[in-house]
């Protein structure tokens, strides 16, 4: 469903499907024009009813990526919207735990020991299969953190290669039979290590050969969802610590009365309102909305 609403204070035109915001502008033809054209092609993925709520869905990824550490289970699938913490909780939840980060090995002197089965490195961005085939290689024994790095979980040729790393049997075995041009890297080798997926994905789009052999958790939420574990967070120390818990609480209730006008709301929503909040301005409301309505 598609629809117009003019915005008397932007001046501009918002083009919704479902309940989103896919364009805006001060044209209301190109408006509709472009949301012709998005009719078809875009489908909004609705948020399926749980019987779980949210703060108690996050509390699942603490205890699944405790799992995963100590190799109860090879790999975990995290999915949900951007912005709300699933890589915060999985890093937090490590670390917790006594896990060391490797991704920025210049943070160690050359020649230093560490221990790899209590070790996590992050992954991000674009890989190839043979580009995952040497990353399985060089960080075996860990646990990898692939973090909205989607390619891997799209190409056919590395699907291929994580079910081979994914799989419940005692010995996993990796191979790669293509040309190999690289001397460094075997055609095949024994992973040890854990994998564990975080993406923006909707679950539903992650191949099922990858979710049956990982646990998975789905943190998709509504917008008053978004709220209710922008409340736990706010609550944190560790949450912008440099801002005062007045701002934090006036920020949270104006954002509980803008749910379904400001479009991708997310914890940067939160981070921003708050301190726009603590400025001290008079029409601190005026400006928060005014701004987060400007990255549709």
């Amino acid at each position: 469903m598609t629809k117009v609403e003019f915005d008397g204070k932007s001046g501009k035109y918002f083009g919704y499907v479902g309940n989103k915001v896919v364009v805006k502008s001060s044209s209301e033809y190109y408006v509709k024009r472009q949301l012709a054209g998005m009719a078809t092609a875009y489908r909004e993925t609705p948020v399926k009813e749980s019987e779980f709520g949210i703060n108690q869905r996050f509390g699942f990824v603490e205890q699944m990526v405790d799992m995963v550490g100590t190799r109860t289970l090879p790999s975990a699938v995290i999915t949900g919207e951007g912005g709300l913490g699933k890589t915060y909780t999985v890093v937090k939840t490590l670390e917790s735990a006594g896990f060391t980060n490797l991704t920025d090995l210049s943070n160690f002197a050359v020649g230093a020991k560490v221990n790899k089965s209590k070790s996590y490195t992050l992954i991000k961005g674009f890989s190839t299969a043979k580009g995952l085939y040497r990353t399985l290689f060089e960080n075996n024994g860990m646990v990898l953190v692939f973090d909205d790095c989607d390619s891997v979980l799209k190409d056919p040729v590395a699907v291929n290669l994580l079910k081979g790393a994914l799989d419940s049997y005692s010995k996993r075995y990796i191979s790669w039979n293509a040309d190999m041009r690289d001397d460094d890297l075997p055609r095949s080798f024994e992973f040890t290590g854990s994998i564990i997926f975080v993406s923006n994905m909707p679950m539903e789009n992650v191949d099922q050969a990858i979710r049956t052999r990982c646990l998975c958790v789905d943190l998709s939420m509504t917008e008053a969802q978004k709220i209710e574990r922008m409340e736990v967070i706010a609550k944190s120390d560790e949450f912008l610590p440099e801002i005062d818990n007045l701002a934090k609480k006036e920020a949270l209730a104006f954002l509980k009365t803008q749910i379904g006008q400001i479009p991708n709301m997310s914890l940067r929503s939160l981070i921003a309102t708050a301190k726009i909040a603590s400025s001290g301005k008079h029409q601190w409301k005026d400006l928060a909305k005014y701004v987060l309505t400007q990255g549709a």
